[in-house]
């Protein structure tokens, strides 16, 4: 009979070595929970800095004057133009991750985003230059899109494979926080130069430091994933995985491409974001649609949507946990898209506390209800050999879709339209509805194993 079964504590030393083993389970965890989120950070930090500048600023600096409608339609077109290049940065840099690592994938991710924000600092505006301004501004977003394709790929798949089983939607929503944190930072470094900067300054120049402060990411790519360790259950089949032939891609869209379907379609939830803080900060700002909220009235908004979600992440994560994740992927995106006309119904009533209100409701939480969740859901869906590959892949295409949203929402109800809150919130909860039907296709993951029996 063991040990046990007599009543005998084990050895000390196998005591110890338990409890070594866990607390080193534990350390790693947090290693790789805190790299995603710094990482996150800084990544959306210059994806989101590029957001806000495509809606506030680039439409009178890179774009010729005279048709304000089109100018904000090609500037928002710009800000889409990223995602078009996150499916092909999902396929290489997924590749990267699942063949040799997820921790290589996330530093090369880093170094390029860090690359092309700091270089939109340096461009000649179209005043300048001409038709080369929007040019340039095109291919350094395609580079900043086939960056950010990787990152949360690679993050979230780096913490769920560390994490214990009962925590890794706790553990991975942080790679989200890290997300809003990014966006938190942008507009922290823009909402008082606009604030404070005469206009002309502030378009001239003023509206280049927070790209160039970009280079701090470059420093940081160096630095911080240096010491995080690659997963064990990666590791354990690291040389198996090196030496296939078959690119994760071939695998995924053969064997998994309902899988990848569903995922595409449970990305259109991020239709809430696009509505609030995309569209909705140009229809508040714009002055064809007769309201006028000023550049810093609607960076506040944005501001406070973000820091509400910083709080709110973590507890949905958490939740998660408890009570599956399809119960947030599915709630969270219907209210979120529900509630988003009343949202832009306070945006045109012209009362900004009500629109504080209704943001903080909307994408403050219905919203992160689901963006905390759907990390976790993917990253589990897929077997580990294809799991960086299927998850970036399915969400850029999502997004790279997605990203369209505020053009069609503003070719929808363009400037002048009087009944732009129902127009633009039905849409949006048609949207989601949609996703949320692709989520109630897919089956409930919380528990499941991170190595399926048909791994390499």
């Amino acid at each position: 009979m063991g040990l046990a079964s007599q009543g005998q504590q084990p050895p000390k030393s196998t005591a110890a070595a338990v409890a070594a083993h866990e607390e080193e389970v534990r350390i790693n965890t947090r290693r790789a929970a805190m790299s995603g989120w710094i990482g996150s950070a800084l990544e959306y930090y210059d994806f989101a800095l590029y957001a806000q500048a495509a809606a506030l600023i680039f439409p009178t600096i890179f774009f010729p004057e005279g048709n304000a409608t089109v100018a904000l339609i090609s500037s928002l077109a710009t800000y889409a133009v990223g995602y078009i290049a996150r499916p092909v940065g999902a396929i290489v840099l997924g590749n990267l991750g699942d063949r040799h690592g997820r921790k290589r994938v996330l530093v090369w991710a880093m170094l390029l985003m860090g690359f092309a924000t700091m270089a939109v600092g340096f461009l000649p505006t179209y005043q300048q230059v001409g038709i080369l301004a929007p040019v340039l501004l095109v291919i350094l977003r395609l580079i900043q899109g086939f960056a950010v394709a990787g990152e949360l790929g690679g993050a979230s798949a780096m913490i769920v494979e560390h994490a214990p089983d009962e925590k890794r939607g706790f553990f991975a929503s942080f790679s989200l926080q890290g997300t809003q944190f990014g966006s938190i930072l942008a507009t922290g470094v823009m909402l008082p130069l606009a604030a404070l900067m005469p206009e002309d300054a502030f378009n001239s120049y003023g509206w280049r430091i927070p790209f160039l402060l970009s280079a701090v990411v470059i420093l940081a790519g160096i630095l911080i994933r240096r010491h995080v360790q690659e997963p064990p259950v990666f590791l354990a089949k690291k040389d198996q995985l090196e030496a296939e032939r078959q690119a994760p891609v071939v695998e995924l869209l053969t064997k998994h491409l309902g899988l990848v379907v569903r995922c595409v379609l449970m990305c259109f939830t991020n239709a809430i974001g696009m509505t609030t803080l995309t569209f909705g900060v140009s229809y508040g700002k714009n002055a064809g649609y007769g309201i006028e909220f000023s550049t810093s009235d609607m960076l506040w908004v944005t501001l406070i949507a973000n820091v509400v979600a910083i709080v709110t992440i973590p507890i949905a994560g958490a939740l998660s946990d408890r009570f599956g994740r399809k119960l947030f992927m599915i709630g969270g995106g219907l209210l979120g898209g529900a509630t988003s006309v009343f949202y832009l119904e306070a945006v045109k009533s012209g009362n900004l506390a009500l629109v504080i209100l209704a943001v903080i409701v909307v994408q403050g939480i219905f919203y992160q209800m689901w963006n905390a969740t759907f990390a976790t859901f993917f990253q589990e869906q897929f077997p580990m050999r294809i799991r960086v590959t299927g998850f970036a892949l399915s969400q850029n295409i999502g997004l790279a879709l997605a990203a369209f949203f505020p053009s069609l929402f503003t070719a929808l109800a363009p400037p002048g339209t009087e009944n732009v809150p129902l127009i633009i919130g039905g849409t949006t909860f048609v949207i989601c509805a949609v996703a949320a039907i692709a989520a109630a296709m897919t089956p409930e993951s919380r528990g499941r194993s991170l190595i399926e029996d048909d791994d390499v």
